[in-house]
């Protein structure tokens, strides 16, 4: 298949609370659009790069590590910091299509929502990492935050999967109000119960934003 040129770099990225998805569907919208013809670049948070998968050892570590809200929104804002300028902005900078399993609306649901730093301060720091960087589509995969829990095996949850039900609550909430208020951005997708019927609108939210941001033959 002949490669498809852009007129700019596309950033879209996938988010939504625990086990709602968005690692298989990102994966699968990165195959997809490689299988179209374009040229893609995916990561993941935090981690991305060297820097960034030493942090994310440090944030997941379920046994061993207490962290503070505050804390943990400087280490994913230093993660992120690194995957901006190692991986995402020279990828856009080339006309690629760069796909992201969560970027800066995890922190700002995670840490400030649902952890309780404030707003403005997240966006404070929010600002020096991402060097306005910032998604053109987001898909917020949305799951009951109980069902998503019980989809982890025993034994098996990270430090963040393992935080108290009403934290997790909190996240979804929280990215229903950010859905709610940034409609344009983020769509938000109800998981199905089959990957194939939820792919499906995944998918035609993608090449909409294609069709709209970047297609040049």
């Amino acid at each position: 298949m002949a490669k498809k040129n852009l007129k700019r770099g596309i950033f879209i990225t996938f988010e939504g609370p625990e086990r709602s998805g968005k690692s298989t569907h990102s994966k699968l919208t990165a195959d997809f659009l490689r299988r179209q013809g374009y040229s893609v670049v995916y990561t993941r948070e935090p981690g991305g790069t060297a820097v960034g998968d030493r942090i994310r050892d440090v944030l997941l570590d379920a046994k061993n590590i207490l962290i503070s809200p505050l804390a943990e929104a400087l280490l994913f804002e230093a993660s992120r910091s690194e995957l901006v300028r190692q991986v995402i902005a020279p990828a856009l900078l080339k006309k690629k299509i760069v796909i992201s399993d969560r970027f800066h609306d995890a922190t700002r649901v995670y840490q400030g929502y649902a952890g309780g730093v404030p707003e403005k301060e997240i966006k404070k720091i929010e600002s020096v990492s991402v060097k306005g960087v910032t998604p053109d589509l987001t898909i917020f995969l949305d799951i009951n935050a109980k069902k998503g829990l019980e989809k982890i095996g025993p034994g098996k949850k990270d430090r963040m999967e393992s935080k108290d039900i009403s934290f997790h609550r909190r996240v979804r909430a929280g990215y229903l109000e950010l859905a709610e208020k940034n409609k344009k951005r983020i769509k938000l997708i109800r998981t199905k119960g089959s990957v194939k019927g939820t792919f499906e609108e995944v998918r035609n939210e993608v090449m909409n934003a294609i069709q709209r941001y970047g297609r040049a033959g």
